[in-house]
């Protein structure tokens, strides 16, 4: 299962590089539970639609972002961690930071039912035992 897992979580980073909102949630659960602990006062998103306005918002700060240096770890029988270099510009201030951010995935059926970002890769990876 952790390499399906793998490579469920691999297509939703490549969807998510490439825009591909549709591709994206073909990858979620439709019951998807989101927290992002670099968001400041964040809610948790649910479904589908609560997607959508977590990837909203995230766009609406940023002028541009992309995603480096990719990769994906399995944790355990239905977790998959996605290790990542971003890049992103600000909208108002025209300013490039660069950090290594994360993405934990809980997956069941073939679906991931719980996404973490994380703007701190040691972080991400003791929530998923594979850091101490």
């Amino acid at each position: 299962m952790s390499q399906e897992n793998v490579d469920i979580v691999e297509r939703l980073m490549v969807a998510m590089a490439a825009a591909d909102l549709e591709a994206a949630i073909a990858t979620l659960s439709s019951e998807i539970e989101i927290e992002d602990t670099d968001i400041l006062d964040a809610d948790r998103y649910r479904g589908h639609d609560g997607f959508l306005k977590w990837v909203t918002r995230w766009s609406e700060s940023w002028a541009s972002w992309r995603v480096e240096d990719g990769e994906i770890l399995p944790a355990g029988e239905h977790h998959a961690v996605a290790l990542f270099r971003m890049v992103a510009t600000g909208r108002g201030s025209g300013i490039e930071m660069a950090r290594r951010d994360a993405v934990v995935c809980k997956l069941r059926s073939r679906k991931i039912v719980e996404l973490t970002y994380y703007n701190d890769q040691d972080r991400a990876l003791k929530a998923v035992g594979l850091a101490e």
